[in-house]
């Protein structure tokens, strides 16, 4: 097996079979160390330099293939303004975004993607985000293809002002709103938390 056939196989267990030679060629003309790793709370991937070895990509490994084809290509354009421009650029600025509309286009332009996702990721080039997460619309639209969870668990922003719901086993009361996040706070502490609007909760009980 050589290395195209090695990293079709490890690529075809994340993404749409039809863009797995896509990225397999962007990863074997930008070498990297690659990785699917445990999903994290904070971030769905990461791009991490290293002076001494080869740099690092993480994706976590739970999202759905389309997310994970978007988030693999947000960080390979990491990847390659960095070994463009070192340190001396903004992380998701002017070459950043270049990068990042260079490498998403293709996909696009293939014309295998499903028509709402194909829409979202064209209306997020108007104004590319730092990552899919800060597109509100665009992450709304990859989590119809998620896999189907607990039934009970909802987006936080459908839930009514001041609803008590639960999240990584803690219990809040919903608050007011501010743009991608919602400020809520803690039942037993009453300490304030700002939690993402798509964030998946169970209701417990409401107090209106």
């Amino acid at each position: 097996m050589n290395d195209f056939q090695k990293y079709q196989t490890f690529f075809s267990k994340y993404i749409p079979q039809e863009y797995v030679s896509y990225l397999v060629n962007i990863f074997l003309s930008h070498p990297v160390k690659f990785s699917a790793v445990k999903p994290r709370k904070t971030k769905l991937g990461d791009f991490r330099p290293n002076r001494k070895g080869k740099h690092q990509i993480t994706v976590n490994n739970n999202l759905n293939p389309y997310a994970f084809l978007i988030t693999a290509l947000h960080e390979f354009a990491h990847l390659i303004t960095y070994n463009k421009y070192g340190n001396r650029v903004a992380p998701h600025g002017t070459e950043w975004k270049v990068a990042y509309r260079q490498l998403i286009l293709p996909v696009i332009n293939q014309g295998d993607l499903p028509k709402d996702i194909e829409k979202a990721l064209l209306n997020s080039l108007i104004k590319v985000k730092a990552s899919s997460c800060s597109d509100i619309h665009l992450s709304r639209v990859l989590m119809k293809y998620d896999k189907k969870e607990d039934e009970n668990l909802i987006t936080l922003e459908t839930l009514d002002k001041n609803t008590i719901f639960a999240l990584n086993s803690k219990v809040f009361r919903k608050g007011n709103i501010r743009r991608t996040r919602v400020l809520c706070e803690e039942i037993h502490t009453q300490r304030q938390y700002l939690i993402h609007k798509l964030a998946k909760v169970k209701i417990l009980k409401d107090e209106k």
